[in-house]
This record gives structure tokens, sequence and C-alpha cells, in this order.
């Protein structure tokens, strides 16, 4: 007889394979096709590991890689809000909360609370932990989109200043030498005509 815990955590993690199944605007690099979310959550996690000597010292780094393995799970519901997308963004916030009440509902309930804790932290940004994270978060499409020649920048007519605006800060926060890296990239794709002026 399988244990009601068990239970729950198998369905949890049954549950969270659907987030295979959301796409992200992100084109995966060589390829095709874009990025689901379940790739770019594995992704961030395992760039935070390898850049880790750019993060304060001391900082956490199980604890960096848990936020960003759950950071995008409330997607299963809430969808990939596209980055540069203000409309897509208005209403986020509720309907990611929605999901994160069902989604990590679904664990026993000290499991719950600790990966809602976890998720909430990233949202939040506040310790070094979640600067760190949403670097990450913000690094990674910037790369993809120059290493695709400005692939989804070009499909949705994004511009320099959105780009700077929206990552700039997150990336200052995460690491001076991260902002550095993407203005380096910022400025070579308006070179190459793969951002907009």
């Amino acid at each position: 007889m399988v244990s009601e815990r068990l239970a729950r955590q198998v369905e949890f993690l049954l549950e969270v394979d659907r987030l295979k199944g959301v796409f992200r605007q992100s084109y995966v690099l060589g390829g095709e096709r874009k990025e689901n979310s379940a790739e770019h959550s594995w992704h961030v996690a395992l760039m935070a590991v390898v850049l880790a000597e750019h993060a304060p010292p001391g900082t956490d780094w199980a604890r960096v890689v848990r936020l960003l393995l759950v950071h995008d799970l409330v997607e299963i519901d809430a969808g990939d809000a596209y980055f540069y997308d203000p409309a897509a963004n208005a209403a986020k916030d509720e309907r990611e909360r929605l999901a994160a009440d069902r989604i990590f509902g679904l664990l026993p309930a000290d499991q719950a609370l600790e990966l809602r804790a976890a998720w909430e932290e990233f949202e939040a940004g506040e310790t070094p932990e979640a600067r760190f994270a949403k670097g990450m978060d913000r690094l990674m499409p910037l790369l993809h989109n120059h290493h695709t020649r400005g692939r989804s920048w070009l499909e949705h007519g994004i511009r320099r200043e959105q780009v700077g605006q929206r990552l700039l800060p997150d990336l200052e926060k995460a690491s001076p030498a991260f902002r550095e890296l993407a203005q380096t990239l910022i400025d070579d794709a308006v070179r190459q005509g793969w951002l907009a002026e």
C-alpha cells in the first residue's frame, strides 16, 4: 500500500511534467522550434551552477537552483506571458498566484509550503539568491536571441530600449559582469540589425 504522502508527491511530479508543453518565445539554438518552459528551467539552473563565481560571496547554491527549478511551474496553468508584452503581463500576477495555489497544493502540506516559499522568494527578488536567480532568468533569453540572430525580437518588433529597460536592472542586481555582458550583446545586436534602435 502506497502512503498518502508518496501518492501526493507522485501526483505533483506527474502534474509538473506538463511544463514541457508550455512553449516560450525563445528558439532553441540550432533548431527551428521554440523552447519549452521545462527546458528553460533546467538550463537556467545549470547556468547558475556554471556562473556561480560571479555571484556575491556566501550565496547558497542549493537555494538558487531550487528557486530556478520551481520559478516557472505556475506556467502550467498561467501560461508563459511574453516578457515584452504589457497586455500579456497585465493580469499575470493573479493568474500565477492562483496557479501556485493549485500546483503547490498537490504536495503534502510541508513540501507545499517549502516550494511555494521558494517560488515567492524568486518572485520578490529580494534575497541575494533570488536576485542571482532572476539574473539567470533574464540572461538566458538574451543569449538565445543573440545567438539566433534576434529571431524572436525581430518577430515581435522589439527595440533596444525595451530590452535594456526590462533586462539591465535585474542583471545589474545579479552581477555587474552580467550587465556588462548584456550591454555588449545588445549593442552588437543593434549593429547587426537584429534589434531595432
